[in-house]
């Protein structure tokens, strides 16, 4: 049976509406399985930066401990709900001390690839994935660090000028969100020597006319049977390292039941085991 670790963490976001994300969590924690699901119990208070120039630095660095705690008692693979982007610290963290040649596709409306000096905004969740390639705070980086190479961007279109140089400085693979095929993400993990693969999606990375409870929506974004597409595939394709769903943020609850069928089916795309099929074992629509 699939695990699922909920951890309705709203520190890392820089939004007006960060708390909703804990309503976003709880919201889709409702619809899964009670045996298979553990809930992290975030710290109440926003926290302090300690020095790191990250806001609420203190709290984020107590949740991931805890996350961590939760993780690695889990022999299988796990699906982590947040919260905020933040939340794939640890898991993304655990899967690559498990097995460090992993790949990350970052299913995402941003790259989330600033530093604590670079941010405009001094929150976590927009330099997550530059910290998993062991950039960032010391306190809030991994173990074994992701190989940037290996950490494939798929829909993200609103970068900052110094993401933009990061990504071309480091050959940072990226899969544009315009017209965005199965068979080409498939193809640019299959270009990273990845055996298996950790899919972080954040709701974000739908158009905004699929999808309406996020807390900062950028046009021209995915369509969801695109995603469940590409997600599909990979699953076909590669081993499974474990997976994120963030970012649902959603201002009430009608909104949130509005949107939930949509996250559940993303949820239970990434959670399907693949059928073997001998005449297309990639799962990929020639």
């Amino acid at each position: 049976m699939t695990k699922f670790v909920v951890v309705p963490q709203w520190q890392g976001s820089g939004s007006s509406r960060a708390m909703q994300l804990i309503d976003g969590a709880e919201a889709i924690r409702g619809d899964l399985p009670t045996a298979a699901t553990t809930l992290v119990h975030v710290p109440t208070e926003a926290g302090e930066a300690l020095d790191t120039d990250i806001r609420r630095a203190s709290s984020l660095v107590t949740t991931a401990e805890l996350q961590r705690q939760a993780i690695v008692g889990i022999d299988e693979p796990v699906i982590t709900i947040g919260g905020d982007c933040g939340v794939e610290l640890a898991s993304v963290g655990e899967a690559l001390r498990r097995d460090p040649g992993i790949a990350v596709v970052w299913f995402d409306a941003h790259g989330d690839l600033n530093t604590p000096l670079s941010s405009p905004s001094g929150s976590f969740s927009g330099m997550v994935a530059r910290a998993l390639t062991g950039e960032g705070a010391a306190m809030l980086l991994p173990e074994a660090p992701l190989d940037p190479a290996r950490l494939v961007l798929v829909g993200v279109r609103d970068l900052d000028d110094g993401e933009l140089a990061h990504i071309e400085e480091r050959g940072i693979p990226m899969v544009s969100s315009v017209m965005t095929s199965a068979a080409e993400v498939v193809a640019a993990v299959e270009a990273t020597g990845a055996d298996r693969v950790y899919l972080h999606v954040d709701v974000d990375v739908l158009d905004p006319a699929v999808i309406a409870g996020v807390s900062s929506a950028v046009p021209f974004g995915l369509e969801l049977g695109t995603l469940l597409d590409c997600i599909t595939a990979l699953r076909a394709r590669f081993g499974f390292a474990g997976a994120g769903v963030t970012g649902f943020s959603p201002g009430s609850p009608d909104a949130a039941a509005d949107d939930l069928g949509t996250i559940l089916r993303i949820i239970g795309a990434i959670s399907r085991e693949p059928k073997p099929d001998s005449t297309n074992p990639t799962g990929v629509t020639p």
